[in-house]
């Protein structure tokens, strides 16, 4: 394929990662974060009980960990532009399903097909494409990339919101389509899954310190190593809590008598922090190391979950605020280290089974944190569970071996 202009070289792999943002936006904001807002009209229209109403996001999450590994695989093979075309359609077809749903089980079911949406389009795939055209700066594109999941987490909660008190929640499944038609036409237009495709060299491919990344361990080679199974680790327990908490915020701050609109503010304000931390720290890793980040987000984030562990109503915000910085930095330094650690060999099967865990952890976090609350009536318990699992995150940061050109 003819060679591109030097410019191209320079400027296109920074539009991939602005569309992967966009990309991650929509998967993760209509799979998850944007939901959220549309449980007091389903509870009140079908009068399930919260634990059954959140098992859904157990079903979401449980569908991506258990096919990860096959996604990953067909990833690694077919390309990640060829799985988002087909994640769109996909995504469309389930917002369809979920405006005319009438019982738990179609909910599941539609839930079900989320989950394979956020392997095609979502995380992995995004960290995929990014890595495959930067080399040098990889850590600051993987942090703009990540700041999409948080836009979705800010816009779509407050477009749902918008369109509810309007048209119903029926009907703003429908209006939310806009979303995934517009990602499908880009990602055939514009995307491209790697450097090659469009003649061009991954941004920084000279730096011949960074040459192992392209190469990196194999699927086997990266079980056998502790460093796998410490970022398993801090991916499972920081995902129970993070997803536990940012699902029932909504619900929580409704119980203490907090505005639909208010309640609605807190969940955009969460995704609001942990964008400015996935962008900051991405940056801030490249230039200090993946390592002392990590320690610095996961300690802030523990500060946020005490703080809402105390159940006082008055340090709710700041509670918010310490939470979604603290996941911002951790939700970027996780993806960065597994390829830092592992390289892009097999990095859709090594993520896809990072992600295995990861989102059983997510779905258990949601599910249980209603369970919980059922049996207690309160979400007391609840939340100190989630400073006991980030604690266990911070210990097994130390168990995970960067290359030495990582942390100088």
């Amino acid at each position: 394929m003819r060679a591109m202009s030097k410019g191209s070289q320079r400027y296109f792999p920074w539009i991939i990662a602005a569309l992967t943002a966009l990309a991650l936006m929509t998967s993760n904001g209509m799979s998850i974060s944007g939901l959220s807002v549309f449980d007091e009209s389903l509870l009140n229209e079908f009068g399930w009980g919260r634990g059954e109403l959140k098992f859904r996001d157990m079903v979401t999450l449980g569908v991506t960990g258990l096919a990860a590994p096959l996604v990953g695989i067909l990833l690694d093979r077919y390309g990640v532009r060829a799985c988002m075309l087909v994640g769109w359609l996909l995504l469309i077809a389930a917002y369809l399903l979920y405006a005319r749903i009438a019982s738990l089980g179609e909910m599941y079911l539609v839930h079900a097909v989320l989950g394979i949406v956020l392997l095609l389009c979502g995380l992995n795939a995004g960290v995929i494409l990014v890595s495959h055209w930067f080399v040098e700066q990889r850590g600051t594109a993987i942090g703009i990339a990540l700041v999409g999941t948080s836009l979705g987490g800010a816009l779509f909660p407050q477009f749902g919101t918008a369109l509810i008190s309007r048209f119903g929640w029926r009907d703003a499944f429908y209006g939310e389509l806009i979303f995934p038609v517009a990602m499908f036409l880009l990602t055939l237009f514009v995307i491209r899954s790697s450097p090659a495709e469009k003649g061009l060299q991954p941004l920084g491919a000279n730096n011949s310190d960074n040459h192992h990344l392209a190469e990196g361990a194999t699927y086997r080679e990266a079980l056998s190593s502790r460093s796998f199974w410490a970022l398993t680790t801090i991916a499972c327990t920081t995902f129970y809590s993070v997803l536990g908490m940012q699902a029932h915020i909504f619900l929580y701050m409704r119980d203490l008598d907090f505005s639909v609109q208010a309640a609605t503010n807190a969940i955009s304000l969460f995704f609001l922090c942990a964008l400015v931390g996935k962008f900051v720290f991405g940056l801030v890793a490249d230039a200090y190391g993946p390592r002392r980040v990590f320690l610095l987000n996961i300690g802030v984030m523990l500060a946020g979950a005490l703080a809402l562990a105390s159940m006082r109503a008055e340090i709710v915000w700041g509670a918010v605020l310490a939470f979604g910085l603290g996941w911002g930095g951790v939700y970027t330094v996780l993806q960065l280290s597994a390829i830092t650690c592992f390289g892009l060999r097999a990095a859709g099967k090594i993520l896809g089974t990072i992600t295995v865990l990861d989102a059983i952890g997510g779905g258990l976090g949601i599910w249980l944190t209603g369970v919980l609350y059922g049996a207690q009536g309160s979400y007391r318990v609840a939340f100190t569970v989630f400073c006991v699992l980030i604690t266990i995150a911070l210990l097994a940061i130390t168990q995970v071996r960067y290359p030495q050109r990582a942390t100088a």
